[in-house]
């Protein structure tokens, strides 16, 4: 075990890198879209013309065992939509930070494309999942299967005793 460790460090910490790429699975468990969705949030502004929702201060958005939490979070529908199944992309930005069961990922800004269902976290973006921590410059997570990977400068450490 302690040279795998010593073999992933070493991999991880090869100069010329930069787009180092690690598999990561997030929350471990079928995501259920169909779960009603409460967000909560200081205030909460709404633009009828361009379909959009703007939520701010202290947002926490849940939806089954999925939780967000972030300064600012930007819901936009699909042109012409009239009600919550027409949102076309979710965006939070500040301190964001993402929990599905017993994984943790938090970043600067998170995007959530409902279509494709991919979850996009940026900037000096942190994975936790049990012991093991993942590092990196973004991650993308397919919220259907909970498979992902982490870009960038990728630095891992794996879980101890």
């Amino acid at each position: 075990m302690h040279r795998l460790l010593a073999l992933c460090l070493a991999l991880t910490l090869l100069p010329g890198l930069a787009m180092a790429q690690v598999d990561i699975g997030f929350g471990g468990v079928v995501y259920d879209n169909s779960q009603p969705v409460e967000i909560t949030s200081d205030t909460l502004t709404v633009d009828q013309t361009s379909g959009e929702a703007i939520f701010t201060g202290n947002v926490i958005v849940i939806q089954g065992d999925l939780r967000m939490a972030a300064a600012r979070v930007r819901v936009i529908d699909e042109p012409g939509g009239t009600s919550a199944n027409d949102v076309r992309e979710v965006i939070a930005t500040g301190g964001v930070l993402i929990t599905r069961g017993t994984d943790a990922a938090e970043g600067a800004r998170a995007v959530y494309s409902v279509a494709s269902s991919l979850l996009t976290l940026t900037g000096n973006v942190l994975v936790t999942q049990g012991t093991t921590a993942i590092a990196g410059d973004s991650m993308v997570v397919n919220m259907e299967t909970g498979n992902g990977s982490v870009d960038g400068r990728v630095r891992t450490v794996l879980g101890g005793e």
